[in-house]
């Protein structure tokens, strides 16, 4: 089943800065979700992967879910 990319819908790319709205795209472990699971395109998969990336390099996102 394919779903709609939301930010091809919206017209926004993924933006490190915007840390709750990356927090969907997260699991209850701390790992990115896969893209049939998102429902993302490629390109907005990719950028996904790289916005969450710097967001937990600068400690918006942790790495890990606490245990």
């Amino acid at each position: 089943m394919k779903k709609d990319c939301p930010f091809c819908q919206s017209g926004k790319n993924p933006d490190y800065k915007s840390f709750d709205e990356l927090k969907d795209f997260i699991s209850d472990q701390g790992k990115i979700q896969k893209q049939l699971r998102t429902g993302l395109c490629s390109k907005h998969q990719r950028k996904l992967a790289q916005a969450i990336k710097r967001a937990r390099f600068l400690g918006l996102v942790p790495f890990t879910a606490r245990v």
